[in-house]
């Protein structure tokens, strides 16, 4: 058997502070802007191939605009061949190079949690 002590006449329950959870404005973006997790910088990667991948897709537009029917000029000579070259650099650089880095960090588990593979820095 436990023995209890009696509880005094001017006894007060005690209090504990509610959970504020982060109590500045903007941390969730302050926390994706400086986050250091594989999979949320994959998904940036890939949000950001895609802008970039929109916005050559306009500039396919103008050029599929330009050659629409011969005589229709609304670019000049460099301007095309500016636009041309923007949007293959765009392509290649800005769309697939970030997608084919975005891929294998968003899917694949993180190398420094496998403790298997040889540490090659």
């Amino acid at each position: 058997m436990t023995a209890v002590a009696p509880r005094l006449d001017n006894y007060v329950p005690p209090t504990r502070p509610e959970p504020t959870g982060n109590a500045r404005k903007g941390s969730k973006i302050y926390k994706q802007l400086t986050t250091t997790d594989h999979k949320e910088l994959g998904i940036m990667y890939i949000i950001m191939s895609f802008i970039w991948f929109f916005v050559a897709g306009l500039m396919a537009l103008l050029i599929r605009a330009e050659l629409f029917s011969p005589g229709l000029q609304f670019l000049s000579n460099e301007q095309f061949n500016q636009l041309f070259t923007m949007h293959g650099t765009v392509m290649l650089l800005a769309f697939g190079t970030r997608l084919s880095g975005a891929l294998p960090t968003t899917c694949c588990r993180c190398r420094s949690a496998l403790r298997t593979w040889p540490s090659r820095v």
